[in-house]
């Protein structure tokens, strides 16, 4: 069951990586077609390398006429992202949207990747989506409606060199939105993956 845009207003949607990029984009476009927004990020003070906090989007989607709750969550923290959706629910009563898009990049050959960037980038990008998907779930369960989006590519054999680690964590997301899809085939609930045709700079802390 697709749902159309004019259907999307009192929706709440929860968007992770969203102070600044291509997470702030969704929340920005969804809250111009009336979702609540939930801003999920762990940056919360502006820097110059670093610009756009959890508080600077969630004003930003304020300005477009609907509610906003800005969330400091590390999703990597199990209690966090357990506590984090607990403050959606008592905020709004409901949850009907997830964009997993916080990840990190790590773009190097298996030799010199280090074991801490291997486990950081894979803690974020896939564990970090799959936590924040189970989390989310019962909500869209209970109302019988969800739409999760991650930020993933489509998994293929081609493209590995200088991209294993990165590959893992990704292809990790796209697992979780196939594994949501099947399990809930038939229930209202979907999950898709979304990735760019093209190269898309991010800001790499």
């Amino acid at each position: 069951m697709s749902i159309r845009t004019s259907d999307l207003k009192g929706r709440v949607a929860v968007i992770t990586g969203a102070s600044r990029g291509i997470g702030r984009e969704c929340c920005l476009l969804l809250a111009r077609h009336g979702c609540h927004i939930v801003v999920v990020a762990k940056s919360t003070v502006e820097t110059e390398n670093l610009p756009g906090t959890i508080y600077s989007v969630a004003q930003e989607v304020k300005e477009l006429g609907v509610r906003a709750l800005p969330l400091q969550i590390d999703i990597r923290d199990e209690e966090a992202v357990s506590k984090g959706v607990e403050k959606i629910i008592q905020e709004f009563g409901r949850l009907d949207i997830l964009i997993n898009n916080a990840s990190a990049l790590w773009w190097q050959e298996i030799k010199d990747t280090p074991m801490k960037k291997f486990d950081l980038i894979v803690s974020i990008n896939a564990r970090g989506t799959f936590c924040m998907t189970k989390y989310c779930l019962p909500h869209m369960i209970k109302n019988q409606f969800g739409r999760i989006v991650n930020m993933s590519p489509p998994i293929s054999l081609d493209g590995f060199k200088g991209h294993v680690a990165y590959n893992i964590s990704k292809f990790g997301m796209t697992m979780v939105a196939l594994g949501v899809a099947q399990e809930y085939a038939g229930q209202n609930i979907t999950a898709n993956s979304l990735w760019p045709a093209t190269i898309v700079e991010s800001q790499v802390c």
